[in-house]
């Protein structure tokens, strides 16, 4: 119900950005002139909220470093782009990434610090122990297996999970145990 809520209030807030994002900013477009060095002038980049067709150095350069006969010499050398962008899709790239990174540092902190405390709750701290003291075993986490089917509060596909994650925990331990140990890298 309330990953619901969630969802809905997460849909009602883009629909608000991106309505609000639709209308073209002052700053999403401008126009950028280089202009180089010029006689004692040293080099500028002059930028200006303009249209298209108002893309010069004459409307552009402001103040105009030169006056008289050199203001044509010197708009000949500046270098004038228009450039638009989409400040909406910025802002919304931006806000996609911060919500995984955001969900992404739920999930650690779940696995760090929830994970084991329900795992203690499920299993009992003494089968946690005897898991961890068989690390010497031919067969690490051998009992999972038993003590995952005898858990039937638990929907089956959480315990395909846990098992794949119980043998995939095998496979590192019997990894380290042979490069560790016996000094021997896997292929």
């Amino acid at each position: 119900m309330k990953s619901v809520f969630l969802v809905e209030v997460l849909c009602v807030f883009c629909f608000v950005l991106l309505s609000q994002v639709t209308a073209k900013n002052s700053e999403d477009i401008r126009c950028k002139c280089i202009c180089p060095p010029y006689r004692d002038i040293e080099g500028q980049i002059y930028k200006q909220n303009v249209s298209l067709k108002d893309c010069n150095c004459l409307h552009v350069v402001e103040p105009m470093p030169v006056d008289g006969k050199d203001v044509e010499a010197y708009c000949l050398r500046c270098e004038c782009k228009y450039e638009e962008r989409s400040s909406g899709t910025i802002k919304v790239t931006i806000i996609m990434y911060l919500s995984i990174l955001g969900l992404l540092l739920l999930y650690m902190v779940y696995l760090t610090l929830l994970e084991p405390m329900l795992k203690r709750r499920l299993f009992g701290h003494s089968q946690l122990i005897q898991s961890d003291d068989d690390v010497g075993d031919q067969q690490p986490f051998a009992n999972a297996h038993n003590v995952l089917s005898r858990s039937h509060s638990r929907p089956n596909m959480l315990n395909k999970v846990e098992h794949a994650q119980q043998r995939w925990r095998r496979q590192v331990q019997e990894q380290r145990k042979s490069v560790f140990d016996r000094h021997v890298v896997l292929s």
